[in-house]
C-alpha cells in the first residue's frame, strides 16, 4: 500500500514542474560533486524536489540516530541523485504513469526488451531501467560508489542490495518507495 501512496504523492507532485527553491538548489550544489550537479540540473523540477525531500529526510533522520555531525556526503548524493536515470528516458508526466503501470503489469524482464525497440516503447523500457542508467551516469560522473550503487539498487529487494542494510533502510525509508 506505501508504493501506491507514494505513486499517488509523486504524480500529484509531478503536476507542478517548478523546482527546488533558490536556497534548497544552493545547499545541493554545496553536497554534489560537479559531475553529479551538472546531471541534477538537467533533471526535472519535480524529481529534483523530489530529491531534496529525500535528502531532507535523511538528514533528519540521520539526526534522529543522535549520531554527530551531518550523513556522509555520498549518502546524501546517493539520495538526491538515485532518479537520475529518468534523464534517458525522457518522459513527461503522463508518459511515466504509463511507464509505472506498464512496469507493474509486465514485470522489470520486458523492460530490456522495450528500451531496444524504437518510439514510446524505448522511452518506456528506458524509464524502467532508470536505476541501470543512473548508475551508468553516475559511474561516469566520478560519483563515490555507495551513490552510484544505490542509484542502481534503489527499487531492489533488501536482499539484493550491496550497501550496508542501516544505510540503504536509511536511503529507503527516505524514498518513501
Amino acid at each position: 500500500m506505501g508504493g501506491a501512496v507514494h505513486l499517488v504523492k509523486r504524480f500529484l507532485g509531478s503536476l507542478w514542474p517548478a523546482g527546488p527553491r533558490r536556497v534548497e538548489n544552493e545547499w545541493v550544489e554545496g553536497v554534489l560533486l560537479s559531475g553529479e550537479f551538472a546531471l541534477w540540473t538537467r533533471m526535472a523540477g519535480a524529481d529534483r524536489r523530489h530529491a531534496v525531500g529525500v535528502a531532507r529526510r535523511v538528514e533528519q533522520a540521520f539526526a534522529a540516530r543522535n549520531e554527530p555531525g551531518e550523513p556522509p556526503r555520498a549518502v546524501l548524493a546517493a539520495a538526491l541523485m538515485h532518479d537520475v536515470g529518468k534523464l534517458d528516458s525522457r518522459l513527461g508526466t503522463y508518459g511515466r504513469v504509463v511507464a509505472t503501470l506498464a512496469g507493474k503489469l509486465v514485470g522489470p524482464a520486458a523492460a530490456y526488451a522495450w528500451s531496444e525497440r524504437r518510439g514510446f516503447t524505448r522511452r518506456v523500457g528506458l524509464y524502467l531501467r532508470h536505476g541501470e542508467l543512473g548508475a551508468d551516469r553516475l559511474r561516469l560522473a566520478g560519483s563515490d560508489p555507495l551513490t552510484v550503487a544505490w542509484a542502481a539498487e534503489h527499487h531492489r529487494s533488501a536482499e539484493y542490495w550491496s550497501l550496508p542494510t542501516e544505510t540503504a533502510t536509511l536511503l529507503k525509508d527516505a524514498d518513501d518507495d
